[in-house]
């Protein structure tokens, strides 16, 4: 713990970067070749969804649906009848946006076995545009009863993910993205589902971030250190079920606390995180999160740092969650 708060500049730069979709696709491969019970279904997005390497090594149990989502969820379910466990892939808007209802009634109400994979999710997409751009999905999918929702924030916890997805029992939605991003978990971690990993510990103020953002909120960490603010940083990666006990460990703590997200303020893991808050501790708290708004075309950079989603962002929110801290207090 808080390795990343003390590494060099220039170790931290030497960190190697990898897409979360290829550790997605690395995953896949690697449970193909243990478990002949997976099943893999790609809408026409195979090389984006890094998907090729298992359809080349079991083309026997690879399904091209084509730009066909609704009928891959369909199929998807119906496959877990015979024992198969899929694993459907194609961008999150259109995993959750396009065939909510399939989700919903063919999947969830009957409690099927589906792995819903989803890249290319938030502002990061970045040029591809606000189309595609899908910020509502974390929303969609843990309010569906049985759903287990999960945002990796980089390419091994993404692939340590995909393999420990296909023990769980019943639907989960599984989110990540299209950039490159530094890899820090290590590759022995264990991933357990619904269970936060604590990268850094501090006592002012409470940070709980997922996803890409994790990142962003470990450079934030870093800049608050320098001017003497202690950082304790919780990676959500599992949205629901949440990790309460963690949450209230690090905010009984620290007093305060501020959400990160690359999703829309309403309905994610910031509104997940007031409620516990609400019910347990209430507690001074600030989000990073999308605005109510829709995303536009930019590199990933640019759209974090437009829609203050970046590690300024984080900074400005702890900062301001430790003023209101004081007045409360």
């Amino acid at each position: 713990m808080n390795e990343l708060l003390h590494m060099s500049e220039e170790d931290l730069a030497a960190l190697p970067q990898k897409d979360t979709r290829s550790g997605f696709g690395q995953g896949l491969l690697e449970l193909g070749n243990s478990n002949p019970n997976v099943v893999a279904l790609c809408a026409d997005l195979t090389g984006s969804l890094k998907m090729n390497a298992f359809e080349n090594a079991h083309p026997d149990r690879f399904y091209q649906a084509g730009i066909a989502e609704a009928n891959m969820m369909s199929v998807a379910a119906g496959l877990t009848i015979g024992g198969k466990i899929p694993f459907t892939g194609t961008f999150a808007n259109f995993s959750t946006g396009r065939v909510y209802d399939q989700i919903r009634q063919s999947i969830c109400y009957s409690d099927k076995n589906v792995k819903v994979c989803a890249s290319h999710c938030g502002v990061t997409l970045g040029e591809d545009g606000a189309t595609h751009q899908i910020l509502e999905d974390l929303g969609m999918m843990k309010m569906l009863p049985g759903m287990t929702v999960i945002h990796t924030c980089d390419y091994e916890q993404t692939r340590q993910a995909t393999k420990a997805i296909a023990d769980h029992q019943g639907p989960v939605y599984l989110r990540f993205g299209r950039p490159k991003m530094p890899i820090f978990t290590p590759e022995n971690a264990e991933f357990v589902i619904g269970k936060a990993d604590h990268l850094i510990e501090g006592n002012h103020v409470t940070v709980v971030a997922t996803g890409h953002l994790v990142w962003e909120a470990v450079l934030a960490a870093r800049a608050l250190h320098a001017e003497g603010v202690s950082v304790d940083l919780l990676n959500i990666h599992t949205i629901k079920p949440l990790d309460v006990q963690a949450i209230l460990n690090s905010v009984h703590k620290t007093g305060a606390v501020v959400t990160a997200e690359e999703h829309q303020r309403a309905g994610g893991l910031g509104e997940s995180v007031a409620q516990v808050l609400s019910e347990h501790c209430p507690t001074p708290m600030r989000m990073v999160a999308v605005d109510d708004s829709f995303g536009e075309s930019g590199t990933p950079a640019q759209l974090l740092a437009k829609y203050n989603l970046d590690a300024a962002a984080i900074v400005r929110q702890c900062k301001a969650v430790l003023e209101a801290s004081k007045t409360c207090a």
